[in-house]
C-alpha cells in the first residue's frame, strides 16, 4: 500500500521550450534569441546545406564510396542550433552521428569522409580545432566531456565542453558516472541528449520508465531542461544559456532535445520500416526543422527561394569537391598506423613494420 511519501510528479516540471511553432509562427516574441538577420540567414543556410550533404552521403555510402555513416535528416535543428551557440574555443565531444557539429566547428568535409572510410587522417585534426574524434563507444564521450570541462575549470578558462548522446545512450553506465562527476564538481559542461525516440530499433518506452530524460540530470545536481529539438531557435537559446552558465561558474547543464531521425540508425543494414509505423514518420515530418524555420524567415523577408536554390548547389559542389579530395588522399599504410601509435615501436612491431614495408605499394 502506498504511504503517499513518494513523489512521482518530477516530470511535471518539464514543458518543452518551443519558440517557433511548426507553422513558422513565433509563440512568444520575448523568447526569441537576439540574433541578427545575417545570423538567422546563416542558420538556415547551414541546415539546408547539411540536409543536402546528408542526402549525398547516403548515396555515396550506397555506391561503396563511403564507409560507416549515420544519417542526420530530421535532427538538423538540434545539431546546427547547438553548435551555433558555441565559441571557437569551446570543445565538442561528438558521438558518431554528430559530424555536422564538427564540420561547422571547423573540420574540413573531406576529413569527415576519410573518417567514414576508416582512414587515420580523418581524425588527425589541425591545431586549434577543438573537437575530439567521433566516439563509437556509447556513452564514453560523457565521461570525457566532464574531464575536458574539469580542465577548463582548473585552468580558469571561460570555455565549455559540449557533448551529445542519443536517448538509448542515457541507459549506459558511463552516462551516469559522467554527469554525477560533472554535478559534484560543477564543471562547465553541456550534455545534449538527442532523444530521437529509438536506440536503433528499441523505442524509448522500452528503455526507461523515466517520464523524461531531462529529469535524469536532477539526481546529479545538474540544471536540466527539455526543448523542442525540431525548433532551431529553442535549441540555440537553451545551449546559449547553458554556455553562459558554464562560463559564469554556475556548473553543467543537461538538455533533452526532442527530435527525430527520418532515416535508419546507420547505413549498416538498419531498416526502420521494421520497427516504426509509416504514420509516425509522417507526423514528425509535419514538425520538420527546415520547413518551420523557412516559414519563419520568409515571413520576415530574410529567406527566398533563390537563396535555397543557391545553397543546394553550393552543398552539392562542396560534397563533390570533398569526396574528390578524399579519393586523392594517400592510401593509408599499416606502417603509417604503427608509427602513429608508437613513438618507439616495440621489437615485435618493428618486425611487423619491416614485413609490411616490403609489401605495401606493390
Amino acid at each position: 500500500m502506498s504511504t503517499g511519501l513518494i513523489d512521482m510528479t518530477m516530470s511535471d516540471q518539464f514543458s518543452p521550450l518551443q519558440i517557433i511553432a511548426p507553422d513558422g509562427k513565433v509563440k512568444d516574441e520575448k523568447l526569441l534569441p537576439d540574433l541578427s538577420e545575417e545570423q538567422l540567414w546563416e542558420l538556415m543556410r547551414r541546415m539546408v546545406f547539411t540536409r543536402v550533404w546528408d542526402q549525398r552521403a547516403i548515396s555515396l555510402n550506397r555506391q561503396g564510396r563511403l564507409g560507416f555513416y549515420a544519417p542526420v535528416a530530421g535532427q538538423e535543428a538540434s545539431m546546427i542550433g547547438s553548435q551555433f551557440a558555441l565559441q571557437k574555443e569551446d570543445f565538442i565531444l561528438p558521438s558518431y552521428r554528430d559530424i555536422p557539429q564538427m564540420v561547422w566547428h571547423g573540420l574540413p568535409l573531406y576529413q569527415a569522409f576519410l573518417f567514414s572510410r576508416g582512414h587515420q587522417h580523418g581524425s588527425r585534426y589541425q591545431e586549434g580545432l577543438n573537437v575530439l574524434m567521433p566516439q563509437i563507444i556509447i556513452g564514453a564521450q560523457i565521461v570525457q566531456t566532464t574531464g575536458v570541462a574539469m580542465g577548463f575549470k582548473l585552468r580558469n578558462k571561460k570555455n565549455v565542453a559540449i557533448t551529445y548522446i542519443g536517448d538509448g545512450g542515457t541507459s549506459q553506465g558511463d552516462f551516469y558516472e559522467g554527469i554525477n562527476f560533472a554535478g559534484a564538481f560543477q564543471v562547465p559542461a553541456i550534455f545534449v541528449v538527442q532523444n530521437n525516440r529509438y536506440a536503433i530499433s528499441v523505442p524509448i518506452e522500452q528503455q526507461t520508465k523515466a517520464k523524461t530524460l531531462a529529469q535524469k540530470g536532477f539526481a546529479a545536481g545538474i540544471a536540466s531542461v527539455q526543448v523542442d529539438g525540431m525548433d532551431v531557435m529553442a535549441v540555440y537559446k537553451a545551449v546559449a544559456e547553458a554556455a553562459d552558465r558554464g562560463r559564469n561558474g554556475e556548473g553543467p547543464t543537461l538538455i533533452e532535445s526532442l527530435t527525430y531521425r527520418y532515416g535508419p540508425h546507420t547505413m549498416a543494414g538498419d531498416d526502420p520500416t521494421r520497427y516504426r509505423a509509416a504514420e509516425e514518420g509522417s507526423e514528425w515530418e509535419q514538425k520538420d526543422p527546415l520547413i518551420r524555420f523557412r516559414k519563419f524567415l520568409e515571413a520576415k523577408g530574410i529567406w527566398k527561394q533563390e537563396d535555397e536554390d543557391a545553397v543546394i548547389e553550393e552543398a552539392k559542389q562542396a560534397v563533390a569537391d570533398a569526396i574528390k579530395q578524399a579519393d586523392e588522399s594517400p592510401k593509408m599504410k599499416v606502417t603509417d598506423l604503427i608509427d602513429s601509435v608508437f613513438e618507439t615501436p616495440p621489437k615485435h612491431m618493428e618486425e611487423q613494420k619491416a614485413d609490411f614495408s616490403g609489401k605495401e605499394g606493390k
